[in-house]
C-alpha cells in the first residue's frame, strides 16, 4: 500500500445508486476501469460477486493480461437492501472486508448540516472529491435519480443543498401521468418553442431542467454571498452542460474519484505475512 492507502493490486469501487450502479478500479490512485450497470431490485451477493468477476475479466481481456487481483474495496449504497449483498460481493472479490461510506469513516469534511447521517453515501464521496480536486469553495450538481446540489463554503465546510427530482425521472413521470403523451427521448429539442408534442416535452423537460438549475446555482450563490466553481456529475452531466448559461466543470465519474480519495483516508495496512 502506497502512502495513500492504495492497496497493491487495486481497490474496486461500488456506487450503488437507486437507478444505475458504477463500478470501478482504481490502480495507483487513478481509475483504471468504470463500468454502469441497471441496479436491480433483488441482487444476492453471488450475482454481485459474477458481475465483478465478469467485468474484471473484461478489463484483463482489453488490456491484453490477467485478470487483477484486487486487495481492496469501498461501496456507496443509497439502496439499503443492496448494500450488504455488495458489501460481501467485493469482500469475497478482495480477500478483505469492503469499507461502506457511512457513519465511522474519516471524510475529511467539516459539517455543519443539522443531521450527517441523514447525507447519502454518495453525497459524501461527491464533495470529497469535488473539495479534493477544486478547493473551496464549490457548488455540486449530481444528475442521476435526483439531482442534487451541494455548497461547500470558503473553510471548505458542507453547508447542505437541495435535492430535486432528476431529469430522466421528470420525462417517465411526465408519460405517466398523462394519458396523451408518450415517452420521449431525453435530448434537447431544435428551439424552446416546440413545434409538436414531442418537441414541447423535450423543452419542457430537458431545456427547463438545464433553466432550474441554471437558476438554483444563481439562488445558491446569493445565498453564499460570492460565486464558486460548479461541478457536474453523473449520466448526464455532459449532455446538460452545453445547454446551461453558467460554466460548469464536468467529471463524469465524481462519485468514484470520492470512493478512491475515502478508500485512502480509510484503509488499514494488511498485517505482514
Amino acid at each position: 500500500m502506497d502512502s495513500a492507502g492504495e492497496v497493491r493490486g487495486g481497490v474496486l469501487l461500488a456506487d450503488v445508486g437507486n437507478t444505475e450502479t458504477r463500478l470501478g478500479l482504481s490502480l495507483n490512485g487513478e481509475l483504471a476501469a468504470t463500468w454502469a450497470a441497471t441496479t436491480p431490485a433483488h441482487l444476492t451477493a453471488d450475482e454481485a460477486y459474477l458481475t465483478l468477476r465478469g467485468l474484471l475479466g473484461l478489463h484483463a481481456s482489453e488490456c491484453g493480461g490477467a485478470p487483477p487481483q484486487p486487495s481492496g474495496a469501498i461501496v456507496a449504497s443509497v439502496v439499503p437492501d443492496l448494500t450488504e449483498p455488495w458489501a460481501r460481493a467485493l469482500q469475497r472479490a478482495c480477500g478483505r472486508r469492503a469499507l461502506v461510506v457511512g457513519p465511522g469513516l474519516k471524510t475529511g469534511l467539516k459539517m455543519r448540516y443539522n443531521d450527517p447521517a441523514e447525507i447519502g453515501a454518495d453525497r459524501i464521496a461527491d464533495l470529497v472529491a469535488a473539495r479534493a480536486l477544486y478547493g473551496a469553495p464549490c457548488v455540486v450538481v449530481d444528475w442521476g435519480t435526483t439531482t442534487n446540489f451541494e455548497a461547500i463554503d470558503c473553510d471548505g465546510a458542507f453547508l447542505g443543498g437541495a435535492i430535486a427530482p432528476g431529469l430522466r425521472l421528470s420525462v417517465a413521470s411526465l408519460s405517466q401521468a398523462a394519458a396523451r403523451l408518450s415517452m420521449v427521448e431525453v435530448k434537447a429539442p431544435p428551439s424552446v418553442i416546440g413545434r409538436n408534442t414531442r418537441e414541447a416535452m423535450q423543452s419542457g423537460a430537458v431545456l427547463g431542467e438545464a433553466a432550474r438549475v441554471d437558476g438554483m446555482i444563481d439562488l445558491i450563490w446569493e445565498e453564499l454571498g460570492y460565486e464558486t466553481p460548479v461541478v457536474a456529475s453523473g449520466r448526464d452531466a455532459a449532455g446538460m452542460a452545453v445547454l446551461m448559461r453558467h460554466a460548469v466543470r464536468v467529471e463524469e465519474n465524481l462519485t468514484l474519484r470520492g470512493l478512491c480519495l475515502l478508500y485512502g483516508m480509510n484503509a488499514k495496512r494488511p498485517a505482514a505475512r
